[in-house]
């Protein structure tokens, strides 16, 4: 058996070979990955590091595993991979060993017969799927029964996202469970992560069953933390202006939202660098080109939000900077681990703002509805017909990706099924589970707390990440600006943060009108569909800013937020608003007409701030103030909806 182990190491090393280089040699917990998978043919759990080698482990093992001079060849390895940037990175990366992969996703669906074809004749020897492809129904019911048959080892990549106590669960993963139950007896598993603290350890490995947990270090010799507390958006945009060119190489600038990360890119090209910006809301070419600039380095930065993250390898990026902290230590580790993978030196810096702690609360406001607004969607969905998502938003308070998430939750519980033309409630019986919600949101609460900490702290920030990972070799670094001295100076230049404080102090967002109706308002008894007549479409708008921008989104936020008064409108507020509508009148797209009379929208939360800024508009416009006009509901005026579809 001795013998065996030792002439599978050998063709492992060599198989290594051609994937990284001559010079690559296993480390030995990689060995023992590879050597549980297709020697023992176990499940693996692998947390390591970013840049470790975890896709060496499943790429090494798949080359084994399909090796046809060495007897029975296994069926295809089956990776499920969050991302579409990872796929592309991932089948890219199986071609330098000789290792033909194929990849099964929304964007390829005409491919999908000749990739099941290839698969039966064993000419894929790597399928890479995302977890949302598990429950497609067309996918789930045509081609997972053949895979989860022939599959030769199914690789789980970036597991943290299985647990719901992960900071970045998605609930698709949970259907991974039904692919594992249906494996043959004996097919190797792998799952591997490098953010998951114990607790995201063990809800993982539960959910694998037997599995060999390997666990190492989480240290990052070539990375530098370091952290500057600069006092507004505007310093923070100056800071880059003054020293984006200091910074090694090409990297990463990470924002809270998307609405900053086309700020900031918009701000630094005016100051003469080559960036882009990337976010969710970004079209498939252009995020592709993006990430492929970064990669060759024709651009000094990519300013991005978190759908920049797991899986993005580039060797050499040499910095990751981030305006705004993300919510966790778990989430931020996973971030700035993607730099300084092969290069002996990478900055990373944290630029923390104020308002950080508001956008954390509005994404946690998207977290799983109440008891209430999920038993109306079950109640909707009990019918002799499949609703499609757009057709139950008329029916319920919830806006498009809160519905989503709650019901992929729901498909995963078993309460509701994905079928061809929408969804369908099952009639399982399904508890509310309240107390874990809390405890997850806790959870949550005290990551945030432990982010604040970080920025703070006066101790090794590269031990504080590691131990908040549950990292029990952590030890000072000697590299960060705590341990060893400050890796920049804090203090920008009159020049850049006079331009910043006027690039961000522009008022003025246009506001596209809507083109086509929300669907299913007929099933609401609203006899409206399709595209709205040109003659009936409101004409384009114009807002103050968003809040999410940086510049007036901090002022925005702190006239409506949640525990703000309600009073008269502030004579800052009122200025931009009137050089918005001069801006409007004047400028280069000014309105059709002039306005001829003021009505103000009823407020139930703010009526004093609502009524004086139609007040201030009349009075300044000499325009007759015509009253408001209030949405009622059944109870009276209504409060805000949660989406489209209600709002008409």
């Amino acid at each position: 058996m001795d013998d065996d182990r030792a002439g599978v190491r050998e063709r492992a090393e060599a198989v290594l070979r051609r994937l990284a280089g001559d010079h690559a040699r296993l480390r030995e917990d990689q060995w023992r990955a590879i050597e549980a998978l297709v020697v023992d043919r176990r499940r693996v759990l692998c947390v390591q590091r970013t840049g470790w080698g975890k896709s060496a482990v499943y790429f090494v093992a798949t080359a084994l595993l399909r090796d046809r001079e060495q007897g029975h060849q296994a069926g295809p390895t089956v990776i499920v991979s969050p991302l579409l940037a990872l796929m592309r990175n991932q089948v890219e990366a199986a071609a330098r060993a000789g290792i033909r992969a194929r990849t099964i996703n929304s964007a390829n669906l005409d491919e999908w017969d000749e990739i099941t074809a290839e698969i039966q004749t064993g000419a894929v020897d790597v399928l890479l799927i995302s977890p949302e492809r598990l429950n497609n129904p067309d996918f789930r019911d045509g081609v997972l029964p053949k895979l989860a048959a022939t599959t030769g080892l199914l690789v789980v990549d970036e597991a943290h996202c299985v647990s719901d106590w992960g900071h970045d669960f998605r609930p698709d993963y949970r259907r991974l469970r039904t692919f594992l139950a249906e494996l043959p007896e004996r097919t190797p598993v792998l799952a591997t992560t490098a953010t998951a603290n114990a607790r995201v350890t063990q809800d993982v490995a539960e959910q694998l069953g037997d599995a060999l947990i390997l666990r190492g270090t989480l240290d990052r010799e070539s990375l530098r933390l370091g952290v500057l507390d600069l006092p507004s958006p505007a310093h923070r945009l100056a800071w880059l202006a003054d020293h984006l060119d200091q910074l090694p190489g090409s990297g990463i600038v990470y924002t809270l939202t998307v609405a900053a990360a086309g700020e900031t890119a918009e701000f630094l090209r005016s100051r003469g660098y080559p960036v882009a910006s990337y976010s969710g809301q970004s079209d498939d070419a252009d995020r592709r080109a993006a990430e492929q600039d970064l990669l060759d380095n024709k651009i000094k930065a990519l300013v991005a939000t978190s759908a920049l993250g797991m899986g993005f390898d580039k060797p050499d990026l040499g910095f990751v900077v981030h305006l705004g902290a993300p919510p966790s230590p778990i989430a931020y580790y996973q971030q700035v681990g993607r730099a300084g993978r092969a290069v002996e030196h990478a900055e990373v810096l944290l630029l923390p703002g104020v308002e950080d702690a508001a956008i954390w609360r509005y994404f946690a406001s998207l977290a799983f509805p109440p008891e209430q607004q999920v038993r109306a969607v079950l109640t909707a969905l009990h019918t002799d017909r499949p609703l499609s998502t757009q057709a139950l938003e008329p029916l319920v308070d919830l806006r498009r990706a809160r519905l989503e998430l709650m019901l992929k939750v729901l498909d995963v519980d078993g309460a509701v099924r994905r079928v061809r033309g929408g969804w369908l409630a099952t009639g399982e019986p399904w508890i509310y589970d309240e107390a874990r919600l809390r405890r997850v949101a806790e959870a949550r609460t005290v990551e945030q707390q432990a982010m604040r900490e970080y920025a703070t702290t006066s101790d090794c920030r590269m031990r504080y990440l590691r131990e908040r990972l549950d990292d029990t070799g952590a030890t000072d670094c000697g590299r960060c600006d705590t341990c060893a001295e400050p890796l920049f100076a804090a203090d920008v230049s009159t020049a850049a943060l006079a331009a910043a404080q006027t690039f961000l102090g522009r008022p003025g967002v246009e506001i596209a009108p809507k083109k086509l109706w929300p669907t299913g308002l007929d099933a609401v008894g609203v006899p409206l569909k399709g595209r709205i007549a040109p003659a009936d479409q409101a004409l384009p708008g114009r807002a103050v800013g968003r809040l999410s921008d940086l510049g007036w989104g901090g002022r925005l936020r702190a006239l409506v937020g949640p525990e703000a008064p309600d009073a008269p409108l502030p004579d800052d507020v009122a200025g931009a608003v009137l050089e918005v509508l001069k801006a409007w009148a004047h400028g280069d797209d000014p309105w059709p007409r002039r306005p001829v009379a003021v009505v103000a929208v009823g407020s139930r939360r703010r009526p004093r701030l609502l009524g004086s800024l139609a007040e201030r508009i009349a009075t300044v416009g000499r325009l007759p103030l015509l009253g408001e006009v209030t949405a009622a509901g059944p109870g009276g005026p209504a409060g805000p909806r949660g989406n489209s579809a209600q709002r008409v």
